[in-house]
């Protein structure tokens, strides 16, 4: 329950960070906003030194990526307040912004979103060696079309170059820089096509690992006593190779 109205209230305070930044609203009930922001702030301060209070290890546990949510979700209302002079190096509402980050504290109680985290830690090394083989790609044909293209039509340095084709292989198309070449476009026409394949890569890794997670989380280590198979489905009664009954499931 503690749980489920914390969501709720995590949900709340940014829907009032988010209408805060509209300007008719706040100039109506700048009043209202503040009460509800202090109020918000007060509940996630509470919360946050009873976590350090309940366990075992509070020094780690604020130095963690849930404690550092916690701390950002009370930190900038209490620097705006107590630091005033900080509108003279930084614009109070671009603080006051950085309470949108209480949003990432529903991480600590969605069960989904710590299952896709532990997928894409799993896939973290086929990423790496997919966006790698992106930044060759477009690193390459950035600096073909530098050549090709060249400062006359708008391709003015190799950096700008690439950032052309970034652009153009994630199919967003600005269209700040366009090719007036004939080769230069049927480049850029290739590049376009690939851009589809490439896209959908990273989404088959992390989707195809979440299945195989699934997938062994719904299997038990249970080992028949006849043939020694394993990873046996969790209702399962007696072994899918021999037939013989599987033990009962332990409880730890």
């Amino acid at each position: 329950m503690f749980d489920s109205l914390l969501i709720v209230t995590i949900f709340a305070s940014v829907l009032v960070v988010i209408l805060d930044s509209v300007q008719s609203l706040t100039a109506q009930h700048e009043l209202l906003f503040d009460v509800l922001e202090w109020g918000f702030t007060l509940l996630f301060t509470v919360e946050y030194v009873v976590r350090l209070a309940c366990v075992r290890h509070p020094w780690r546990y604020a130095t963690s990526f849930l404690g550092i949510v916690d701390l950002l979700a009370v930190l900038p209302t209490y620097f705006a307040f107590f630091v005033p002079e900080v509108q003279v190096l930084i614009n109070l509402r671009l603080l006051r912004s950085l309470r949108i980050f209480r949003i990432l504290k529903l991480i600590a109680y969605v069960s989904e979103f710590r299952f896709l985290g532990s997928a894409l830690m799993a896939s973290r090394r086929k990423i790496t060696v997919f966006i790698s083989f992106v930044v060759i790609t477009v690193a390459i044909l950035g600096s073909v079309m530098y050549v090709i293209e060249g400062p006359g039509n708008g391709f003015t340095s190799i950096p700008v170059s690439i950032y052309w084709a970034i652009t153009t292989i994630t199919t967003v198309g600005f269209g700040d820089i366009t090719p007036k070449t004939d080769l230069g476009r049927f480049i850029a026409s290739c590049i376009m096509l690939m851009g589809w394949g490439i896209l959908a890569v990273p989404t088959g890794i992390v989707t195809s690992e979440m299945t195989a997670q699934r997938i062994s989380r719904s299997l038990t280590k249970r080992t028949c006593p006849g043939c020694s198979a394993q990873d046996h489905d969790a209702d399962a009664r007696f072994c899918k190779r021999c037939g013989t009954a599987l033990p009962a499931e332990r409880v730890d």
